[in-house]
């Protein structure tokens, strides 16, 4: 989607920014800083905000050679943000009826070509519409039986869908899913039994052959949960400036290290310390780190880089 940003409240009016944003390529660009070769499949309208979605990927390294330009007249879709109370943010979204929601199967299916890794896929797709469904559903039964690994965040949308649908379309997935990503409180939209405590919820989607499953538990860091056990991490402490896309750096960095082949506890050392980068800026993905930055919160306050 394109995004346009406030400095206050929407109703008052005055200047916004604009900008690029998306759970998936977020994670997309994330990935790319740190060193990854990455492809981003999806639908924009053609107009100047799906140009401008297809060049800032292409500017941060993201290959879209598969990404599709939408020729029936459905535009990109547009998000506006404004800050509330201190890292409070509201988010207002306009995607029915958007390129991006008629995302199909075939859109996406050739984007999983020889070499692919890991597929990231998150539940605002399916949310979209029942062909971008269907696609989120056909990449994640293509890549199983390629042998790619499944990641699915959960990154639940109450203004795009309800829990109860939520939990119709996702659960299925599980079956599919290798690595199962979600707070605290979406770990339920999976569950046959909604409620079910956490060390119950983790047992039943382990159960269902997911591999493994990351909590994130925001300012109190996360967990992975495998057969083997549980690993935890602490957050780094930071001054926060601007919550949203926290989630999706997260992601970043722990596939990242999942790419990179490190144990659990690196996987989600970098992974905190990718989601620290975007809690302390404000944006998306623009303050998200290189590879060579992620040691900068090792550095004593008041370090300057010459």
């Amino acid at each position: 989607m394109a995004a346009l940003r406030a400095q206050g409240a929407l109703r008052l009016g005055g200047s916004l920014g604009l900008s690029v944003a998306g759970a998936e390529s977020n994670v997309a660009i994330g990935l790319a800083r740190l060193g990854h070769r990455v492809r981003w499949a999806g639908r924009v309208g053609a107009d100047e905000l799906g140009a401008l979605v297809l060049r800032t990927l292409r500017a941060e390294g993201v290959d879209t050679a598969h990404a599709v330009t939408d020729d029936t007249g459905r535009p990109t879709g547009l998000l506006l943000t404004e800050p509330r109370l201190g890292t409070l943010t509201r988010v207002s979204y306009y995607r029915a009826g958007s390129a991006g929601s008629a995302v199909r199967p075939a859109d996406v299916l050739p984007a999983l070509a020889a070499g692919t890794r890991v597929l990231h896929l998150t539940g605002i797709t399916p949310a979209l519409g029942p062909s971008a469904a269907e696609a989120v559903a056909a990449a994640a039964t293509a890549a199983r039986e390629a042998g790619v690994t499944v990641c699915l965040d959960v990154n639940h949308r109450s203004r795009l869908w309800t829990a109860d649908r939520a939990r119709a379309a996702l659960r299925p997935l599980l079956a599919r899913t290798d690595l199962l990503v979600a707070s605290e409180d979406e770990l339920p939209l999976v569950l046959e039994h909604p409620g079910a405590d956490e060390t119950d919820a983790v047992h039943e989607i382990l159960a269902a052959g997911v591999g493994e499953v990351v909590v994130k538990r925001g300012a109190r860091g996360a967990s992975v949960f495998t057969a083997d056990g549980v690993t935890d991490r602490a957050a780094r402490e930071v001054d926060a400036v601007d919550l949203v896309g926290a989630g999706d750096a997260f992601v970043a960095g722990y596939l990242s290290g999942l790419l990179t082949g490190a144990d659990t506890g690196a996987r989600l050392h970098r992974a905190v310390t990718t989601a620290a980068f975007a809690v302390a800026t404000r944006g998306d993905w623009e303050g998200l780190p290189t590879r060579d930055e992620l040691g900068l919160f090792d550095q004593p306050d008041g370090t300057t880089i010459r």
